[in-house]
């Protein structure tokens, strides 16, 4: 996001505290790709994503007189979306147990993928490997262009565990390359 960008957004979530209706619409144009590629990212599922971000969106724009800094919209955007998605995610553990303990040997379905085409391909089935929070994590980091601060705010962890799943991510990143590497290499 350009600088130019930030300050319009910034402007846009004044005038949408303020009660102006067409910079609150407008201010969902710019923020809800970003808002649902997030969820998406966490949730592996767009439908539950979009569901996610319609209903942060409440407590969005609910919540726009406790902002603070204009400019901090999009981290705090980003962790209302989170906390809604961990949500999500606690409900379907709830309702996977729930399953299990009903039907205790139902056997798992086992699909198998052949190597991915492309380096990038390859790239995003092994960040799909990693665990949600380091998957959340890296993609904040580097798909979403945020500072460490910003992702620290989004995911609400401190700065430090924002750095320790950074490196953990990127270690397990190199560990799953060498992997395949060397199972492709026999």
């Amino acid at each position: 996001m350009t600088n130019r960008e930030r300050v319009f957004q910034a402007y846009l979530v004044s005038a949408a505290r303020l009660g102006d209706r067409k910079a609150m619409e407008r201010l969902a144009e710019m923020c809800g790709p970003r808002l649902l590629a997030h969820a998406g990212r966490l949730l592996d599922d767009r439908q539950s994503a979009e569901d996610v971000v319609q209903s942060a969106w409440i407590d969005i724009l609910h919540g726009l007189p406790r902002l603070a800094d204009d400019r901090a919209f999009m981290p705090w955007a980003l962790r209302i979306v989170s906390r809604r998605v961990v949500h999500v995610i606690r409900r379907r553990q709830r309702q996977r147990r729930l399953a299990s303990q009903l039907r205790p040997e139902a056997p798992e379905s086992a699909t198998s993928q052949g190597p991915p085409a492309a380096d990038a391909a390859t790239i995003r089935a092994l960040i799909d490997r990693l665990d949600a929070p380091h998957r959340a994590t890296l993609a904040l980091f580097y798909l979403e262009d945020l500072s460490v601060a910003e992702v620290a705010v989004a995911l609400d962890i401190p700065a430090g565990t924002v750095k320790s799943r950074l490196t953990t991510a990127r270690h397990k990143l190199r560990a799953f390359l060498k992997g395949e590497t060397d199972e492709q290499d026999r």
